[in-house]
């Protein structure tokens, strides 16, 4: 396996934060990879994200979202899947790199669903095009969990 950089970017395109995880498996168009969480232990939701927590990321191209799948530093435990709406992922060798647009998803372990970060969205003034697609693509994930699969 190898180590790869994640860029995450604001709307202009400038890397707002950047980290590195483990390639685990790479297809045509996606990418899942492993990283810990590296901040201070927080209550998030329903859960405490924990400093290195394991997150299972997966990064698509073909995609307007990631999916992050959340297990428990100390028992392993599933936590839930916390989900960006984001421009497609652009994947390179050695790199991959998203634009956030704000909006994001949180699921629970036990498949309920929280729509956050609203305001943000609304603060980014996107024109109606790109502010559709972010509808269509929370929607979309929205489907998939009710479905009661995890997100892929």
């Amino acid at each position: 396996m190898s180590r790869i950089k994640v860029l995450k970017k604001n709307p202009a395109e400038e890397v707002v934060w950047q980290y590195e995880g483990e390639v685990l498996r790479r297809a045509e168009n996606e990418i899942t990879l492993e990283a810990l969480f590296n901040r201070d232990d927080m209550p998030f939701m329903d859960i405490t994200l924990k400093r290195n927590d394991r997150f299972v990321e997966t990064f698509y191209a073909d995609r307007w979202y990631n999916i992050f799948e959340i297990y428990d530093r100390d028992d392993g435990k599933f936590k839930g899947w916390y989900c960006n709406i984001g421009k497609p992922a652009v994947i390179a060798e050695d790199f991959v790199s998203y634009i956030d647009l704000a909006l994001d998803l949180w699921v629970s372990a036990d498949g309920s669903q929280t729509v956050l970060d609203e305001d943000e969205l609304e603060a980014l003034s996107l024109d109606e095009e790109l502010l559709q697609k972010v509808c269509d693509s929370l929607k979309e994930l929205q489907e998939v969990i009710k479905t009661k699969s995890p997100p892929s």
